[in-house]
This record gives C-alpha cells, sequence and structure tokens, in this order.
C-alpha cells in the first residue's frame, strides 16, 4: 500500500512542479513585456521566484518519492 502512496505523491508532486513551472515562464514572460506597466512587471517577477522555488520544492519531493520507489 506505500507503493501506491509513494506513487501518487510522485505523480502530484511532478504536476505540481510542471504547473509552477508554467506559471513561472509565464511570469518571465510578463516580467520583460515592455507594454505592460511596471507595477505588473515587478509583480510578474516577484511571482517568478515564488513559482521557481515551489518548483524546485516540488521536483526534489518527486525525486524523493521517485527513490522510495525503487527500494
Amino acid at each position: 500500500m506505500d507503493t501506491v502512496k509513494q506513487a501518487a505523491n510522485y505523480v502530484s508532486d511532478k504536476v505540481q512542479g510542471t504547473a509552477s513551472e508554467a506559471s513561472k515562464e509565464t511570469n518571465k514572460s510578463v516580467a520583460k513585456d515592455s507594454d505592460a506597466g511596471i507595477g505588473t512587471r515587478i509583480s510578474a517577477a516577484t511571482d517568478a521566484l515564488g513559482d521557481k522555488a515551489d518548483e524546485s520544492k516540488y521536483d526534489a519531493k518527486a525525486e524523493a518519492n521517485k527513490q522510495q520507489l525503487k527500494h
């Protein structure tokens, strides 16, 4: 049963990591958009940093779950 739970956690963490990556890339694009207002650009840049942290966190958790599945 633990294997099923770890597999589900792995999939969940991978999905969340991928979503964070997509959000990060979108926010990076907004931050670079010279047509956007400065406040919008600063907010997007800040959000991109948070998304990067989330992406790293979820990727690490997914890798940990993947390693536990191998044992």
